[in-house]
């Protein structure tokens, strides 16, 4: 297996205030994304890549209140979108980093090995969006109860078909320099990202945190999770 980080997780209660928060807090627009039919959620996405970081971008995610769904069984959204408590810290407090995503050649394999930990990442669902360029399709992990674990800590499993998203994203100004977290069960999630072969992503004992550094147009920024 071969695991990176693929992008950073930013919920929104809409993407109007994703962008504003966007604009004043990293000082730029973020790029054009799409719609997610699967989910019934929409995006704004930005490149963020750096030296250890090389195919990393940004994802500032909303319900898409003027769009159905495709979710079948009452399943819930992915990333905790569906969860009260979440949203109401996104309306009392605005957008917040709560989550990122490792990009794996065989996500499927990764789940199984979070599975042997007695870990549930969910099962691996096909989902796509048109894009200017085509059809982008992807497979991901999510959870029936769409939950993220670990306070967002522990990654959705995701697997690009031919085309990776950052490959037509031109460059933002702003670059992922760090990307850290904190939880008082460090020692298995340790473990989980051994049994992924995740790389990149420092782990220290401590209050759910995880923790991003950027480098922007406004100078070194510092996005924190805390804990939610």
């Amino acid at each position: 297996m071969s695991t990176q980080v693929d992008h950073l997780v930013i919920a929104a209660t809409s993407l109007a205030e994703g962008v504003a928060w966007c604009e004043s807090t990293l000082g730029i627009n973020p790029g054009l994304g799409g719609e997610h039919p699967l989910m019934g959620t929409h995006n704004r996405l930005f490149k963020v890549a750096s030296v250890d970081y090389p195919a990393a971008y940004f994802e500032i995610i909303a319900i898409n209140s003027g769009a159905s769904d495709a979710r079948v069984n009452c399943t819930k959204r992915w990333f905790d979108l569906d969860d009260l408590d979440l949203q109401h810290t996104l309306a009392s407090s605005g957008p917040r980093l709560i989550h990122f995503v490792a990009n794996m050649t065989q996500a499927g394999q990764g789940a199984d090995s979070l599975a042997q930990l007695k870990i549930d990442r969910g099962p691996l669902l096909e989902a796509s969006r048109m894009t200017p360029s085509g059809l982008l399709a992807w497979k991901i992990t999510v959870r029936n109860d769409g939950q993220r674990l670990f306070n967002g800590t522990l990654p959705t499993l995701i697997e690009w078909g031919a085309v990776h998203p950052s490959h037509n994203m031109a460059e933002s100004g702003v670059s992922l320099q760090e990307l850290a977290v904190w939880h008082p069960q460090s020692d298995l999630l340790r473990a989980a990202y051994k049994a992924i072969d995740l790389h990149g992503v420092g782990i220290t004992q401590g209050a759910p945190n995880l923790v991003a550094t950027l480098h922007t147009p406004k100078g070194t920024v510092q996005l924190h999770s805390q804990g939610i």
